[in-house]
């Protein structure tokens, strides 16, 4: 099959490569909408300085943003509340998904640590009428509370809610909104650069035969075996 597709040489590829033309200021708008997309804000405001690149937000509110998304990786689901509402107040009441997901997963951590009636009241009283009206949160709760059934939770088929992996999708989810209330992208343009990139080489393998990159860490254009 390889016979019949187009072979490109090396040469040949990095001269294409060559006559792509990127301007510096669109890759320096890329670089700083990651940073301030991941919360780097030190990096940020160093990339500022050196590269004369202005960010579309107030660095400070990174800091901001980070605090509350570390409050929920750290299971301090009220807190992450109360600053989420300092920070901007009309964003969870403008979005019952995430705030339904954040009484969730206080609930959860209630469960954690073993308060048995508190996580009880607390489902009967927070979360018991927001599954009267909405479907998908009454079987979002039910799954939660079936932790309590189990004295081993390893053998409840939703012990995964315990895990720390659902307080990172809660903190993405909190740090989503909040970009999205400072008209900002959720989520940074480079990765979505990089899937591109490798949807476009899969394309490609199919009519041609070319150098292509197979390590995004490195970057480094591979020969095909031919």
């Amino acid at each position: 099959m390889a016979s019949s597709k187009k072979i490109v040489t090396r040469d040949e590829w990095e001269r294409k490569l060559r006559e792509v033309k990127i301007r510096k200021d669109d890759m320096n708008r890329l670089v700083m909408n990651f940073l301030v997309t991941e919360g780097l804000v030190d990096a940020a405001d160093r990339f500022r300085l050196e590269s004369g690149t202005q960010p579309d937000i107030d660095l400070a509110s990174i800091t901001d943003r980070m605090e509350v998304k570390r409050a929920v990786q750290a299971g301090n689901v009220q807190e992450k509340i109360e600053k989420l509402n300092d920070l901007n107040p009309t964003i969870l009441a403008t979005n019952p998904q995430l705030y339904f997901h954040l009484q969730q997963q206080k609930l959860i951590e209630l469960i954690r640590v073993g308060k048995i009636n508190e996580a009880l009241q607390f489902a009967q009283e927070e979360l018991a009428p927001r599954g009267e009206e909405n479907q998908v949160f009454l079987e979002e709760i039910e799954k939660t509370v079936a932790l309590l059934v189990f004295e081993d939770v390893k053998n409840c088929p939703y012990g995964e809610l315990l895990d720390v992996s659902h307080r990172l999708k809660t903190a993405s989810e909190v740090n989503a909104a909040i970009l999205i209330s400072q008209n900002h992208e959720k989520d940074a343009k480079l990765p979505s650069l990089l899937k591109m990139l490798i949807w476009t080489q899969d394309q490609l393998n199919e009519k041609a035969v070319y150098p292509r990159i197979n390590n995004l860490s490195t970057t480094v254009l591979e020969d095909p075996a031919v």
